[in-house]
């Protein structure tokens, strides 16, 4: 071979590496998590609901692939959200209930040692932020900024006194990163143009892709739609509840916004290169007027109608548009996803309780199947500051709802509605369950939840 042609072909092999090597760091997505509050899966019309419209959740569902069987982590807001975060199981990181802004009424303490999502995708080069919610935390070292975020716009407390106040128990919980703030407006409004700001301020910058956490706090109650909004609703529907009514309206306001979030993707040119995921923390309150259908019960519940939510991911050339999925999995599984289509890898793998579904995004068909455990830790009269658990194998469901009733067990597939206990009438699938779920609790005794 002449030293000509030599030259030639390591050059165009370089040049080839150097392409394959930025095609692998173009496919990199970037991220937006929409998570909504309180959101029942009937609360979604793609899910069959008949009263309500949510034309632009239902787009993403349209546009990529809808799941049918996904879980919460927990029946209630901080434990979802310490597990969505970390790929861990609530109590294992310290959250096995609500924390609080009355340290005597707080059932939790985020595990400052352990690495977060934004924590991973930054070692591998991405932007953090997160808009909205946080309720992990009140003071260092628990803050966003502390947690991985490079950017927090929002909210660090619980639910709000009012969307138009957004004090809780009258103290001001917005922030901007480490700033007290006094924004004026709707909280659903003012999240989403911060988001939307957000995601313009990050157009043209394809070296440095992006997690943006949409944490809003709607549809929590208070419910409180805008009066046009509510009006809108009354004028099409006058027959309809006005609990109902005023829900439907809130939660029709949430979507417009959603909405606009998605159009200010289109607007900085990143629909294409963005991985959007719509879900919820937990299923809808029913004496607030959401809706669960067709599942059983609602938020606080580990009945399905508190733990199934809406679940739908959009990313353009990469899902197919109107696929489906009935994998169950759990809402934190979206960790080791974003791991995996970061190229990034976590601290400790083997640490996870989340698996990846980068498979099921890609239309395969996935077999494996894994316990889905869920706990909840509370105060107060009905539980006493004890835990209550779930646990799902395959098509059985072993759960309590309170730390004093006994044990029930449901066969999902002949059952969904969860309406026959098979406790005494199915003793060795009972035990077998029990054992599993005693191995969890244990498991996660081993974390404190109280600050130290």
């Amino acid at each position: 071979m002449s030293m000509r042609r030599y030259f030639i072909i390591l050059t165009l092999a370089l040049a080839f590496s150097g392409s394959e090597s930025a095609l692998a760091e173009a496919s990199r997505p970037n991220f937006l998590i929409i998570y909504t509050d309180d959101h029942g899966y009937g609360d979604v019309s793609t899910y069959g609901a008949a009263d309500v419209r949510t034309p632009n959740i239902d787009s993403l569902a349209a546009d990529g692939m809808l799941f049918t069987t996904m879980r919460a982590n927990c029946t209630v807001c901080s434990p979802s959200r310490a597990a969505l975060l970390t790929g861990r199981n609530q109590d294992r990181v310290g959250v096995p209930g609500v924390i609080r802004t009355q340290p005597e009424n707080s059932w939790g303490y985020f595990d400052p040692s352990i690495p977060t999502l934004p924590d991973e995708l930054k070692k591998g080069g991405y932007h953090t932020a997160i808009v909205g919610k946080w309720h992990l935390g009140l003071e260092s070292p628990n803050t966003p900024n502390e947690r991985g975020f490079d950017h927090f716009h929002g909210f660090l407390g619980d639910m709000m006194d009012s969307y138009m106040s957004h004090l809780r128990h009258g103290n001001n919980y917005m922030r901007l990163n480490g700033d007290v703030i006094e924004p004026e407006g709707h909280a659903t409004e003012l999240f989403t143009q911060w988001a939307s700001d957000y995601i313009k301020s990050r157009s043209g910058k394809k070296d440095e892709p992006f997690l943006l956490y949409l944490a809003y706090n709607a549809p929590h109650f208070p419910i409180e739609p805008p009066a046009d909004w509510l009006a809108k609703v009354k004028a099409r529907a006058p027959e309809m509840e006005e609990k109902r009514a005023t829900n439907v309206a809130f939660v029709e306001h949430l979507d417009h916004h959603i909405g606009e979030v998605l159009k200010s993707l289109d607007e900085s040119g990143l629909r294409e290169s963005t991985l959007v995921i719509f879900t919820a923390d937990n299923g809808g309150s029913l004496p607030h007027g959401q809706n669960n259908d067709p599942w059983r019960d609602g938020k606080q519940s580990h009945y399905d109608g508190g733990l199934r939510v809406p679940f739908m991911a959009r990313w353009p050339g990469h899902i197919s548009p109107g696929s489906k999925s009935d994998y169950a999995g759990q809402v934190f599984d979206l960790f080791p996803t974003f791991l995996e289509l970061a190229g990034a890898t976590a601290t400790d793998p083997a640490a996870l309780d989340a698996v990846s579904l980068v498979s099921v995004l890609k239309g395969e068909t996935d077999t494996s199947s894994r316990d889905l455990y869920f706990v909840r830790r509370e105060g107060g009269k009905a539980y006493g500051g004890k835990n209550y658990e779930a646990l799902i194998r395959g098509e059985w469901k072993l759960m309590q709802n309170d730390p004093y009733s006994p044990l029930e067990l449901y066969n999902l597939k002949n059952d969904p509605g969860e309406t026959t206990n098979l406790a005494t009438k199915a003793p060795k699938v009972f035990n077998e369950l029990s054992a599993a779920l005693t191995a969890r609790i244990q498991r996660g005794g081993s974390t404190p939840w109280q600050k130290p």
